[in-house]
């Protein structure tokens, strides 16, 4: 099980127990509303911390292998040019 449904479990595990422990809670309906609503947008601000986290991560990852197929490729180009050179110089 990979580390992102472990995290994301435990947030909707504790979501859903925050949720049950208003919603059964003696207060009244708009104090529970109210809770409700602000709970979720934490819940909310963390999930797209957590997703801004992975887009970066993906990112960076992204650009490590563009980086490295561009120095393949500039490694590639001076190879041949290297054999073209040769050939020419055997030719003469």
């Amino acid at each position: 099980m990979s580390t992102g449904k472990v995290v994301l479990g435990v947030i909707a595990g504790a979501a859903t127990g925050a949720l049950v422990g208003i919603l059964i809670a003696p207060a009244r309906g708009a104090v529970t509303r109210r809770t409700i609503y602000r709970k979720g947008e934490r819940e909310v601000d963390a999930l797209k911390n957590k997703f801004s986290d992975f887009v970066d991560s993906i990112t960076e990852r992204f650009e490590k292998v563009k980086d490295d197929v561009t120095d393949l490729i500039d490694d590639v180009e001076l190879k041949v040019e290297e054999v073209t050179k040769d050939q020419k110089t055997a030719k003469k």
